[in-house]
C-alpha cells in the first residue's frame, strides 16, 4: 500500500510516519510537507526505507495533480494544518488556505485518481466548549476560533465527498496531543522550554481551562487503525481520558523540573477561549478495539526529559 501522508514533517505527522513504517513492512509513505515554521526535516531524520519526501503546499492543485498521477496512492492521511489558535486569531487567512482549501485540493485529487481510503485528521476544538458530559460524534459543531472553524469546514467537506461521490472518507477528531518533537508554542513544550530557562510561564486567565490529553503515539496507533479498518463516512472521536486543568499541568512540569511555582505568571485570557474539552471515545473503543495505553504522568516525564536533553 502506498500512502500519502501530508504534514509528515510536523509533530503528529512525523510520529505517524515512523509508526506506519515500523508497523507494516508492506507500506510505502510519500510525505508531503510545506516545511513552514512547525515542520522540520529533523523530525524524520534517519528514515530512509520506504519513505519519500516531497516539499510542497497541499493547496497547490497543479503540484498535487502531478503527484497523484505519478504515485498512484491507495490511501491519504491528511495531517497538514495550521494548528495554533493564537496565530489563527492574529492572521486567519493561512488557516483557511491550508486547512480548508488544502483539504479540498486533496479530496478532489483523490476522487479523480481513485484513491481507496482518505483519513481527514481533525480536532476536538470543532465542538467548541463542553459544559457537562463529553462530546460524542453526534455533538453539534460550534467552533470558537478561525482555526477550529477551518477544521470544521474541512470535516464537512470530507464527509460530503463520501455522501456525494462514495469515497471511503473517515474523519478523526482528537484531543490535545503531547510528546517529543512538538513545536514549542503549545502549552506543554512552551512551559517546559521556559521553565528550563527559568523564564516566566504565561498562563491564560485563571489557568482552570480543562483539556483532555493524549500521548501522540496513542493517537498515531488509532489513525493507523482507522486507515486500515475504519468504516467509510464515519467520524471517530479520539480522547485520552485524561482531563486536567492547564494550571495543574504547569505545576506538574515545575515539580518534575524542581522549579518554583513563582515562575507562573497569569496573563489576560485569549479571546473566545474554550473553557473545557472532553471527548467520548466509546465508539472507537467498541468498533476498533482501541484504548489509550500511555499514562499521562509517565508520558509527561518522558516528554520533559526529551526537551531537557536538547
Amino acid at each position: 500500500m502506498k500512502v500519502l501522508v501530508t504534514g509528515g514533517c510536523g509533530f503528529i505527522g512525523s510520529h505517524f510516519v515512523r509508526h506506519v513504517l515500523s508497523r507494516d513492512a508492506d507500506v510505502r509513505v510519500v510525505n508531503v510537507d510545506a516545511l513552514t515554521y512547525a515542520g522540520s526535516m529533523e523530525n524524520v531524520a534517519g528514515i530512509t526505507a520506504r519513505h519519500t519526501f516531497v516539499h510542497a503546499d497541499i493547496a497547490d492543485a497543479e503540484r498535487m495533480e502531478k503527484l497523484f498521477v505519478r504515485e498512484g496512492f491507495e490511501g491519504v492521511v491528511n495531517f497538514a494544518a495550521e494548528s495554533h489558535v493564537d496565530r489563527s486569531i492574529r492572521t486567519p487567512q493561512p488557516f483557511v488556505h491550508t486547512n480548508l482549501m488544502g483539504c479540498a485540493v486533496l479530496l478532489d485529487a483523490a476522487r479523480r485518481h481513485g484513491v481507496r481510503r482518505f483519513v481527514q485528521i481533525s480536532s476536538d476544538e470543532v465542538y467548541g466548549s463542553a459544559g457537562e458530559g463529553r462530546f460524542t460524534e453526534e455533538s453539534p459543531l460550534k467552533p470558537s476560533s478561525p482555526y477550529s472553524a477551518s477544521k470544521a469546514g474541512a470535516d464537512l467537506l470530507a464527509l460530503a465527498y463520501w455522501k456525494t461521490y462514495g469515497m471511503e472518507v473517515m474523519v478523526t477528531r482528537c484531543s490535545n496531543n503531547y510528546g517529543a518533537r512538538q513545536f514549542p508554542e503549545k502549552l506543554i513544550p512552551l512551559m517546559i522550554s521556559k521553565a528550563l530557562r527559568d523564564e516566566r510561564l504565561p498562563v491564560y486567565g485563571d489557568g482552570r481551562h480543562v483539556r483532555d490529553w493524549i500521548h501522540v503515539e496513542d493517537h498515531c496507533r488509532v489513525v493507523y487503525e482507522v486507515l486500515r479498518r475504519g468504516e467509510a463516512g464515519e467520524v471517530y472521536n479520539v480522547g485520552g481520558g485524561c482531563e486536567l486543568e492547564n494550571i495543574e499541568v504547569v505545576r506538574m512540569i515545575l515539580r518534575e523540573l524542581g522549579k518554583p511555582e513563582s515562575l507562573i505568571q497569569f496573563v489576560a485570557d485569549r479571546p473566545g477561549h474554550d473553557r473545557r474539552y472532553a471527548m467520548d471515545s466509546g465508539k472507537i473503543e467498541r468498533t476498533l478495539g482501541w484504548r489509550p495505553q500511555r499514562r499521562f504522568e509517565e508520558g509527561l516525564r518522558e516528554t520533559i526529559k526529551w526537551y531537557a536533553a536538547r
